[in-house]
């Protein structure tokens, strides 16, 4: 009977925690969207700084982009400019009117392997890509003129000035910058915002995962939901030339009409954000790390008595920002989250990791007995050090955990952090501008079972005890009256 019993409350707790954690499943995106009808030039980087390898990078990400469009004579035309210390027109506008007559011309491009006369490429692109001769189309609103230029060095060249001619003839202006390139000139290039038209990936390697960028970028805003042009936590609405925003079950859509509010039963949680402040983050992204944490908060119930939020940055070393419970509302938490001064340095997650479990989880850190603990692990980088046992420490103490990766992050090293199951706790993006979208899924992954829900069962269990501890009690009594009428008959 205990068995029994004790499978059943297992199933029961199980059932609550599939319902209460993970919550209702996603709702399906719209369907895929229209590109726009575009002139598109990509001016792309082939000095000898980019190697053999990291050029066919290169042509991978631009056969991912054409694949997303739709091509033709009067939807979106292609054009390549290849450049190093000279300038190469490998198709104009006019050359190619299908897909896969792009997709070879491409695979086809060789490169140069000279210097970086970036001010160059980008006159050129005024002069002749963008011409009538050469299949650009008449300015107008219905036609978008677009270059994308991607880069590793610092041009031997000026490019202030002539970028700032490109965008007054009506040409916006995406500037990629990968490995040790000039984020100066990546400014003076792109069009504003510079937030939406600047992009950095650490390498070669991850930069095709941009191009899901672009893929929205080019679509047609009809139906905002669609492109995922919107702010939606949870789930976008469409309406006529806007949207709406909505929760899943369970969930309440906060007071700014975009975010909503996780374990809306008040449930308490311990959350410690574990922070990569190695150098190979840099200062611009490490602002950009902060706004991913507070858009993190702004979704929780932060109170003494519900969600309390910790802080450790680390680096070659773990210092921690502040601890559980030191701040009880998303003001006072946000403020010292901006407040954060960057570490720089080596990447020792390991340590890190050691000191959540030793530390940040302690009652002398402000982390509470018998309350669900939670640790959001973000870097953009391999470990320096050995975290297969801290991990699995972690794991194994109860804390669930999610691991949030970005640029050169190792997968096996997120997924080995990562609580079950993995698909729920591991998150990526190549690039630090779009952190911003894990940071609207991730909190509905964090939702813990309602107390209420946990209280019904213990109470239920105290029942079945007691009710089986009365059946008990009579079935004694019932055998020793059956011993007794067998004596009687012997």
């Amino acid at each position: 009977m205990d068995r029994i019993f004790s499978g059943f409350l297992l199933s029961a707790l199980l059932l609550f925690q599939d319902h209460g954690i993970y919550g209702a499943p996603p709702q399906p995106r719209g369907a895929l969207c229209r590109t726009r009808p575009t002139d598109l030039v990509f001016i792309i980087d082939s000095s000898r700084s980019v190697r053999p390898h990291e050029f066919e990078q290169v042509k991978v990400f631009l056969s991912q982009v054409i694949e997303s469009l739709d091509v033709g004579p009067n939807a979106t035309r292609v054009g390549v400019i290849n450049y190093a210390s000279t300038v190469k027109n490998e198709f104009s506008l006019k050359t190619h009117w299908t897909k896969t007559s792009l997709l070879q011309a491409v695979r086809k491009i060789k490169p140069l392997s000279t210097g970086t006369m970036t001010g160059l490429a980008i006159q050129f692109a005024i002069n002749r890509a963008f011409s009538d001769s050469e299949g650009a189309r008449v300015r107008s609103p219905e036609i978008n003129k677009v270059a994308i230029i991607v880069t590793d060095g610092r041009p031997q060249d000026g490019v202030k000035d002539v970028s700032a001619r490109a965008r007054s003839l009506g040409i916006e202006l995406f500037a990629i910058g990968v490995g040790r390139v000039d984020m100066n000139t990546l400014r003076q290039m792109a069009s504003e915002p510079l937030d939406e038209h600047v992009d950095y990936v650490e390498s070669y390697s991850v930069i095709e995962k941009l191009a899901t960028k672009f893929q929205e970028a080019f679509c047609d805003l009809s139906d905002l939901c669609a492109s995922g042009d919107h702010d939606c936590q949870q789930i976008c609405v469409s309406t006529p030339g806007s949207y709406t925003c909505a929760c899943k079950e369970g969930f309440t859509l906060n007071n700014d009409g975009k975010t909503c509010s996780t374990c809306s039963g008040g449930s308490a949680t311990d959350l410690v954000f574990l922070i990569d402040g190695s150098k190979s983050v840099r200062p611009e992204n490490f602002e950009l790390v902060k706004k991913f944490i507070n858009q993190i908060v702004d979704s929780l119930d932060v109170s003494d008595k519900n969600a309390r939020v910790g802080l450790v940055q680390y680096s070659s070393s773990v210092r921690q920002e502040f601890p559980l419970g030191q701040y009880n509302n998303k003001k006072d938490i946000k403020a010292a989250v901006k407040r954060m001064s960057y570490m720089e340095k080596g990447t020792m997650t390991g340590l890190a990791l050691r000191h959540l479990i030793e530390k940040s989880f302690n009652p002398s850190s402000g982390a509470r007995p018998g309350v669900p603990k939670v640790g959001i692990v973000f870097t953009d980088g391999r470990s320096q050090d050995y975290i297969s046992d801290a991990a699995k420490k972690a794991k194994d103490s109860g804390f669930e955990m999610f691991a949030v990766g970005v640029g050169n992050a190792v997968e096996d090293e997120l997924r080995e952090i990562a609580s079950e199951p993995v698909a729920a706790h591991y998150f990526y993006t190549a690039d630090f501008s779009t952190i911003n979208k894990i940071a609207k899924e991730l909190p509905t992954k964090i939702c813990v079972e309602d107390p209420c829900e946990c209280k019904a069962i213990v109470k239920f269990q105290k029942k079945v005890e007691d009710l089986i501890k009365s059946l008990t009690r009579k079935l004694e009594a019932v055998t020793k009256r059956i011993a007794a009428l067998e004596n009687k008959i012997i």
